[in-house]
C-alpha cells in the first residue's frame, strides 16, 4: 500500500518522512490551511529531495491556470485536486492530477469510475482535521485504485486490511501540531501500514 504524507512545510519533516518509508509528499498550497506552503518555499525543499519521491500539490477550487503555474513554480509532479466548486477543467490541466472525493455517503463512493481517486471526509474547512470516513461504506466495493484519507493513524490501519486500498494519506495523524510533524508518528505510521 503507498503513503503519502500531506502537508509538509519544512525540509526537515520532509526528510523524516523519506527515511519512515513514505513514497510521496503533499505540499498543501492552499492559503486557508494552516499547513500552507508558498510555492516557491515548496521548490526549495523539492530540490533537496532524493530521487523516486513523488511531489503532489493539494489545491481547492482553482482554476487551471493557477494549478498549471504552481506546479511549474513548486516542480510538483502531480496536483491533488479538490474541484467542489468546478472551477478546473481537467481535460486542459497541464499536470498529472488526481481528483479528491469528500464523501458525505456511501452513495458518494458507489458513484466513483474506474479511476484513480482520492476518498476523504467531507468537512467544511478542506481536510486536515482528522475526520475518519465510515468504513463500512467501502464494502462489496473495488478499492484498488483508491487513496483513502482522513482520520487515519498507526491505531486504526489494522481495520483497512479488508480493503485493497491502493494507498493512504495523512496528515494530521502524524503531527506534532498543526504544520509540523512528528518523526515517531510518522515512522511507527508507515510500519503500520506495512504489516497491513
Amino acid at each position: 500500500m503507498k503513503v503519502k504524507i500531506c502537508g509538509i512545510t519544512n525540509l526537515e519533516d520532509a526528510l523524516d518522512a523519506i527515511d519512515a518509508g513514505a513514497d510521496a509528499l503533499g505540499f498543501v498550497f492552499y492559503d486557508k490551511s494552516p499547513r500552507y506552503i508558498d510555492p516557491f518555499e515548496a521548490r526549495k525543499i523539492v530540490d533537496k529531495l532524493p530521487p523516486f519521491i513523488q511531489t503532489i500539490g493539494l489545491f481547492v477550487n482553482e482554476p487551471n491556470s493557477f494549478i498549471n503555474q504552481v506546479c511549474i513554480n513548486a516542480k510538483m509532479q502531480t496536483a491533488q485536486i479538490i474541484d467542489d466548486d468546478t472551477f478546473t477543467d481537467f481535460k486542459t490541466l497541464d499536470s498529472r492530477y488526481i481528483k479528491v472525493l469528500r464523501a458525505k455517503s456511501k452513495a458518494d463512493i458507489e458513484k466513483v469510475e474506474d479511476n484513480y481517486v482520492l476518498v476523504d471526509a467531507f468537512v467544511e474547512s478542506f481536510g486536515g482535521e482528522g475526520k475518519r470516513l465510515a468504513l463500512e461504506w467501502f464494502k462489496d466495493i473495488d478499492c484498488s485504485k483508491m487513496i483513502l484519507a482522513g482520520g487515519l493513524n498507526a491505531d486504526n490501519l489494522k481495520e483497512l486490511s479488508d480493503f485493497n486500498f491502493y494507498g493512504v494519506d495523512v496528515s494530521s495523524g502524524v503531527e506534532a501540531h498543526k504544520g509540523k510533524k512528528d518523526k515517531q508518528k510518522m515512522i511507527n505510521f508507515i510500519k503500520a501500514v506495512n504489516e497491513i
